[in-house]
């Protein structure tokens, strides 16, 4: 018994200083990165924005960025748990595909890009495809008046290669792309 005791509370006390050192080590290491572990901060216009959370934008004149299924709550991160033969979830993804169809009207005969009609799985993606945005430039021409090869140019600029040019899709971060759009003259 007496064995088993000293053991244990030797067992605790190396994971104790394998944790303690495991976080040490994450927390400096956040330190050194440029924001501090805090994400990618963007300040526009007086407000304050993380380019890493999804944002919600409603306007015809801006790009929109994949639905969520927590309103964009940051504090409430979570996908839905809907399977993809659940009545009620094809039903939402159907309304999705409608609205999308109904906003973009010179996109009728194009497939709608997934992400467009879809959560992603924390509620909170901030990025599209370039797809999902070259989709919706007629609109944001049209919209903003300006050319759609111009709508295209910016598009093309703030495409993210993947990384390394290997792992992963390129994507579009929603909130830059819309921040560039407003730059755009």
């Amino acid at each position: 018994m007496k064995n088993h005791i000293v053991s244990a509370f030797r067992l605790t006390f190396v994971m104790l200083a394998v944790v303690g050192i495991y976080l040490v080590i994450v927390y400096g290491g956040s330190k050194v990165l440029p924001t501090e572990g805090n994400g990618e901060i963007i300040n526009y216009k007086g407000q304050k924005f993380y380019a890493n959370i999804g944002q919600e934008f409603k306007s015809e004149k801006y790009f929109h960025g994949r639905p969520s299924s927590v309103n964009y709550n940051a504090a409430g991160s979570g996908g839905s748990n809907k399977g993809p033969s659940n009545e009620e979830y094809l039903e939402t993804v159907q309304k999705r595909i409608d609205t999308l169809r109904m906003q973009n009207p010179e996109m009728k005969d194009t497939k709608v890009p997934v992400e467009l009609a879809t959560a992603s799985g924390s509620g909170l993606d901030p990025d599209i495809s370039e797809e999902g945005a070259l989709y919706q430039s007629k609109r944001i021409a049209k919209v903003r008046n300006v050319s759609e090869e111009q709508i295209n140019t910016l598009i093309k600029n703030q495409t993210e290669k993947p990384f390394l040019g290997l792992l992963g899709p390129s994507k579009v971060n929603v909130l830059k792309l819309n921040i560039a759009l407003d730059q755009l003259k």
